[in-house]
């Protein structure tokens, strides 16, 4: 089955739990910005953490997160909305080291932790809402968990992972958010935090085919899951050649007389999705006379 996320309660609606595969999503950011292995995982993780935080909105909401923590891989950007629509890139795809100490690709390393997680959050009113945190770790799993703790004051546990190919391609992508809500009791919060310890890595868990429900039902036990509903997710870009247009369009006569003049033709490429839009000379003349 392709990717799709589940939201669910535990324990008669004591814990939110989101879980997602991602492995189709995270399979085509990778090929379409040419990310290298390591890179590849940190904007997995990123992109994962980021369509569950997505799947908390409502309606036409969207969110977009933006990480920068000093490494080389650059700064790590990711919107995504309440239909499981993500898109997201890295400042510098071709970042890649071996492997760390645990045996686990180094994205730590190259997302770095002198720097921030923030996210902006669009829900259709005058204001953003708006949050930021400093990076704990750079391994991003702590570092949403970090997050909502401290900015949205929700106890959570989140955990993302990704497996890479020899190939680079995406072999597993996947992760949970788990959010203890009023109520919790110390005993409950003991039994979750031991099933945390002992559950193998997310990204394992995806690569031998294990549901995303069934990821829930191994930390809580089937009984005390609600699955409340699923949605398909996917890597998707709202970019179009008319919104570049208008882009153009938007930096005046003398900037657009200047394209024709000297080239002729424009290129445009999208930084979310790696889209190139092309406008000839007779393009370019119909957009200076809107630009008037």
């Amino acid at each position: 089955m392709g990717d799709y996320l589940v939201r669910a309660i535990a324990f008669e609606g004591k814990v939110r739990a989101y879980a997602v595969k991602t492995t189709d999503m995270v399979g085509e950011a990778v090929r379409r910005h040419d990310t290298w292995p390591t890179a590849s995982a940190a904007l997995g993780r990123a992109m994962t953490a980021t369509t569950m935080m997505g799947a908390m909105l409502k309606g036409e909401d969207k969110i977009t997160v933006k990480i920068e923590g000093g490494g080389p891989i650059g700064q790590i950007i990711v919107d995504s909305n309440a239909r499981g629509e993500t898109r997201g890139y890295v400042g510098n795809p071709h970042v890649h080291f071996d492997l760390n100490s645990a045996g686990k690709l180094d994205v730590a390393r190259a997302v770095g932790k002198d720097g921030f997680l923030s996210v902006v959050k669009d829900l259709g009113m005058r204001e953003k809402f708006t949050g930021s945190v400093p990076l704990i770790s750079g391994e991003l799993g702590e570092d949403f968990t970090y997050y909502f703790v401290s900015s949205e004051q929700t106890p959570s546990s989140v955990g993302v992972g990704v497996l890479v190919n020899p190939d680079h391609s995406i072999l597993a992508s996947g992760g949970f958010i788990i959010q203890l809500m009023p109520g919790a009791d110390d005993e409950m919060i003991d039994l979750i935090e031991t099933k945390l310890q002992q559950l193998p890595p997310i990204s394992k868990l995806i690569q031998a085919g294990m549901p995303p429900e069934e990821i829930l039902y191994s930390l809580f036990g089937e009984e005390n899951v609600k699955i409340l509903d699923q949605m398909g997710v996917l890597f998707q870009c709202a970019c179009s050649k008319d919104r570049f247009s208008q882009a153009i369009i938007s930096l005046g006569k003398e900037e657009i007389k200047s394209m024709i003049d000297e080239d002729g033709e424009a290129e445009t490429v999208c930084h979310f999705c790696n889209e190139k839009y092309h406008f000839n000379k007779g393009e370019l003349e119909e957009l200076y006379e809107e630009s008037k």
